[in-house]
């Protein structure tokens, strides 16, 4: 018995017994010390039972307001808060510890079974669908966590140590029990088996949910629909999963949408991603991933900040190994509908992909493209997609759709799209241009690049459209940094993209080796990392851009009229992209279907 709860008094269990009540042993049901049991009706107890008081009404619906209590239930070792209403349970509640004001009606059951994990310390395999498994889930992860994990499987060593960081973790957050939140709502559900829901969470005509966490935060919760069946998940805040959805081992970060029927096993979603009606296996989805249609299929896939059009196909069987394969679309990726990409693949950011892809082309450093499948032609159209309404709009919307709670934000979210992860693949994508034109002659119709067709209007333009980029880049650094010298040489080689957080490589492979060297021995310490890297992104931004500038332009140090040049090339750059974004639009309004209106206030707002 807990300290806070008393036995029944003789008069208590003689109401509770006019009141239809049983009990296995009353010696066993302990409440607390304002208890009254006039609202405990028609239920059985089983094993150690605590009960709150319930002397208040609870809102069960907007405006319908109902006095707490308990009726028509059957509990077996449960501690039930205050003021909570419970009825209609239709076989047992066993096992729970529920907190105050919560609404529990119509469920099926609701029990704890041996072996309980909460959907804590699963290892499943996203990516390569037949691997040994390279993401552990537990509760908090993160996009950056879960993007390291899968780049550091690959090494042993980093591998074996993370993974036991990590296994330590999942540890420490899996609950010793099933419990329930404060002014939880589960209602009209059938089967909520090793269950943890937090604070305001609300699970409403669910079918099943088994081995699951739904943590809320203070200022959001979780919720869980019709006809829904999760198991082996994790659900953070603000997210959502519903209208038929099922979930088999992934984890839903905050703000996600999981509903319409769609299907996800062994797959991670973060901060706002979406997903109606298609299919996800072994997927990687980063912020901002989005698939709406039916007969989409996103299967061995990294992805970000990217939209599937309807019909989407991804193969992860090239031959006949198996499940194997696995590509990457870089943020701002999109596939138009009914594309269709044969694993393995490498397609460069903001790249739009049209068509049956099945020559596993690698595009990373030809960023801003299409790349068009025809016949037995896959074609690239370089930086075409630089100056279209679509990119324009995406990278202007996505930070206003940041519909995460405020307060507390765990994944980490770069928008910068002119970034210097992007645009050195701009810059050496201008240089791998210019060398085919030299290598190749400038009078080709066309030039052949890892099996792809550029033809030479394309190339020309592609030249011209990077070079735009540069200067913009370029001219918004500069309008944004004091001129001064860098403050140290990182930033200045590679960087990557861990799934939002835009970084140099040098400080990702510094990470992995103090976690091999056992100097960073937990998650909270390379959470840590990840913020400070974050935090010094305009730094690490500036010192890359220096050197850059002073290759571009030729010159040896950054004077004042250095930067009056650069932002007149920069200034010119952006005019010349507004106007194309401008062209496009009228373009698509000749179409006929385009309200002049709509068209207008569009033009309106490029800025």
């Amino acid at each position: 018995m807990n300290d806070n709860y008393r036995s029944l008094t003789l008069d208590e269990i003689t109401v509770l017994e006019s009141n239809g009540c049983t009990a296995e042993d009353w010696n066993t049901v302990f409440v607390a010390d304002d208890f009254t049991p006039d609202y405990v009706r028609r239920v059985a107890f089983y094993g150690e039972i605590n009960l709150g008081v319930f002397d208040k009404h609870i809102e069960v619906e907007e405006g319908f307001m109902r006095h707490s209590g308990i009726s028509n239930a059957t509990l077996r070792n449960v501690t039930i808060g205050d003021n909570c209403l419970i009825e209609n349970i239709g076989n047992h509640i066993s096992g729970y510890v529920i907190g105050e004001e919560c609404y529990i009606s119509n469920v099926g059951v609701m029990t704890t079974v041996e072996g309980a994990t909460y959907g804590c310390g699963n290892t499943i395999s996203v990516m390569n669908e037949a691997g040994d498994g390279n993401v552990i889930l537990y509760d908090g992860l993160t996009s950056q966590m879960a993007a390291f994990m899968v780049e550091a499987a690959g090494d042993k060593q980093l591998w074996a140590a993370l993974r036991d960081i990590i296994k330590r973790q999942a540890e420490r957050c899996r609950p010793e029990q099933s419990t329930v939140g404060y002014r939880v709502k589960i209602v009209n559900s059938r089967e909520i088996v090793n269950v943890c829901a937090s604070d305001d969470c609300e699970i409403n005509c669910a079918s099943r949910l088994v081995d699951c966490t739904l943590t809320g935060s203070g200022d959001s919760g979780v919720y869980i629909g019709n006809d829904v069946i999760c198991e082996n998940t994790i659900v953070a805040a603000g997210a959502s999963v519903l209208n038929g959805a099922k979930t088999d081992n992934c984890f839903v970060g905050e703000a996600c949408h999981i509903g319409k029927g769609f299907s996800a096993e062994n797959s991670v979603f973060f901060a706002n991603s979406y997903m109606d009606n298609g299919e996800a296996c072994a997927a990687f989805c980063g912020p901002f991933t989005v698939s709406h249609h039916k007969s989409t299929l996103l299967i061995g896939g990294r992805l970000s900040f990217y939209n599937a059009g309807s019909g989407t196909n991804y193969s992860n069987h090239a031959y006949k190994i198996g499940p194997i394969h696995y590509g990457t679309l870089e943020r701002g990726s999109k596939t138009a509908s009914g594309a269709h990409i044969l694993m393995p693949a490498a397609i460069g950011a903001f790249t739009m992909c049209m068509g049956k892809i099945s020559n596993h082309p690698d595009t990373s450093d030809l960023p801003f493209s299409y790349i068009i499948a025809s016949g037995d032609k896959t074609f690239i159209v370089p930086g075409c997609n630089l100056a279209t309404v679509g990119t324009y709009r995406d990278t202007s919307k996505w930070p206003k759709r940041d519909m995460r709670p405020h307060a507390d934000r765990k994944s980490i979210v770069n928008f910068d799209w002119l970034s210097p992860y992007t645009i050195r693949k701009v810059m050496a994508g201008k240089k791998l241009l210019e060398k085919l034109r030299s290598e190749q002659g400038d009078v080709m119709a066309e030039y052949r690049y890892g099996g792809c067709t550029i033809r030479h209007g394309s190339l020309v333009k592609g030249i011209l459209w990077y070079d735009m980029a540069l200067k913009m880049y370029f001219a918004d650094v500069v309008r944004n940094c004091p001129g001064d010298l860098p403050r140290g040489m990182t930033g200045t080689g590679e960087w990557t993209d861990l799934a939002g957080l835009l970084v140099p490589k040098s400080e990702t492979d510094r990470l992995a080796d103090d976690i091999k060297t056992g100097e960073t021995d937990s998650v909270e310490k390379i959470e840590s990392r990840f913020k400070a890297m974050h935090e010094r992104y305009a730094d690490y931004r500036w010192n890359m851009t220096y050197g850059m500038l002073l290759d571009y332009y030729g010159i040896d140090i950054l004077s004042a009229d250095d930067m009056e040049r650069i932002a007149a090339d920069g200034g010119a750059a952006r005019d010349a992209w507004l106007a194309a974004i401008a062209r496009d639009a009228e373009k698509e309004a000749a179409l006929g279907d385009v309200d002049e209106d709509v068209l207008n206030d569009f033009l309106s707002k490029i800025n």
